[in-house]
């Protein structure tokens, strides 16, 4: 069963708007399945026999068929980038083609520029609304623009919240438990490791080796590691990884887009403090650490402090993907004297809201607080007011504070 996507309505408007899509994301995020809702034919450039001898003879064949036409896992023969831009240059029409993949090709040297034919669709696991398990009462839109939160209370339990970051955003675990869920991840993480990550960077590498750096990206998950303490944290009794090798492991990582870091906002402050410029680490979905390190619901339990920088990145997951539909930004801030706010939205007309991530319910006033602090660091004479100060926790229910801030449990919310 196919369940609806906030992709779906950015899918159809693209093509309506450019005459290819190039749908990006992890593998198993459902791009394929999302693609199909919409193609009318398809090539399946990894799995069909026939392909291999069309790409030879003539590359163009592989482009017959009723439109839109989804070329699937096109990475497989990157070469028919240019062809599916030359296509789209003859028949001066839109929604032609998609394309998807789920990883990035290494050698962009031979690929031409698709500016003004290809529409970028960058896509996710699920967010909770779409997964089913956000009742969607409060909208981020709304936030924004000025909409008072309401809601009915969010029941709460840590093992339900543990069991839905590890089964993650994936479509393919629909109906699955958490066993189950916990199975799936650590294949995946080992698919990267042994297999993935080799295509992504050209090379062959030690599983290992990306395995423990994998590892370590899940222990500093929604912090600002840097990479000297990755590579420390990487390095075993078979070897040594180089700043060098482990900053290519990072980048076959983002290319297969498993790793996504979250960058700092570049903002105009009203004090001499300095900003700082790392992102935080952050994986597509929470759920890979999760595998990554062989945790369970229960030791997620056992150890809260940990469970909530999983629970921060979750939320991070989720506003990525409802900002996605308004074309904001998600970024977080610290300064030089470690202040720091978990997530800032910026939109192309310049708004801008701030959102505090707290596992639990009673944390809200340290954190609006913070959040008050935080909009008079800004300058508001360059930057505007803000359009909306948020905390976000598990439970609870949605309202607003007479300070004006709101506080939203992540289960009401949606785009």
């Amino acid at each position: 069963m196919y369940l609806a996507r906030f992709a779906d309505s950015l899918l159809e408007d693209r093509l309506r708007s450019s005459g290819a899509v190039l749908i990006r994301g992890p593998k198993g995020c459902g791009k394929t399945e999302t693609a199909k809702q919409k193609a009318m034919s398809i090539a399946r450039m990894d799995i069909d026999e026939t392909i291999r001898v069309r790409m030879e003879v003539d590359p163009s064949l592989v482009l017959e068929g009723e439109v839109p036409r989804l070329i699937d896992e096109w990475q497989e023969y990157p070469l028919i980038w240019n062809h599916v831009r030359h296509e789209v240059d003859t028949r001066k029409k839109k929604g032609q083609f998609i394309l998807t993949g789920s990883s990035s090709v290494r050698d962009q040297a031979r690929l031409h520029s698709g500016a003004g034919r290809f529409s970028i669709l960058n896509m996710r696991p699920m967010s909770l609304y779409e997964r089913g398990w956000s009742t969607g009462e409060v909208s981020l839109e709304g936030l924004v623009t000025g909409a008072i939160p309401k809601s009915e209370e969010v029941a709460f339990s840590l093992k339900n919240l543990a069991e839905k970051i590890v089964m993650g955003g994936w479509p393919g675990l629909l109906g699955a438990n958490a066993e189950e869920g916990l199975r799936y991840i650590r294949d995946y993480i080992s698919l990267i490791a042994e297999v993935d990550i080799n295509k992504a960077s050209g090379s062959n590498r030690e599983p290992q080796k990306v395995k423990r750096l994998i590892q370590s990206f899940a222990r500093n998950i929604s912090t600002e590691a840097s990479l000297a303490t990755l590579v420390k944290d990487t390095n075993g009794t078979d070897g040594f990884v180089s700043t060098e090798t482990a900053t290519t492991y990072i980048e076959a990582l983002e290319r297969l887009m498993v790793a996504e870091q979250l960058p700092a906002w570049n903002t105009n402050i009203r004090s001499s403090d300095t900003l700082r410029k790392s992102p935080k680490r952050h994986f597509v979905d929470p759920s890979l650490a999760v595998g990554a390190l062989g945790l369970s619901v229960e030791t997620l339990i056992d150890d809260l402090e940990y469970f909530g920088l999983l629970f921060e990145s979750m939320v991070i997951r989720d506003l990525r993907i409802y900002a996605e539909l308004h074309d904001a930004k998600v970024f977080h801030y610290r300064d030089s004297t470690n202040f720091e706010v978990d997530a800032v939205l910026e939109y192309p007309d310049g708004r801008w809201a701030a959102f505090e991530i707290k596992l639990g319910f009673g944390a809200q006033d340290n954190a609006a607080s913070n959040l008050l602090k935080f909009s008079k660091k800004v300058n508001q004479e360059q930057m505007g007011s803000p359009a909306a100060l948020t905390v976000i926790t598990a439970n609870g229910f949605a309202f607003r504070r007479n300070d004006g801030v709101n506080v939203v449990p992540i289960g009401t919310l949606t785009a």
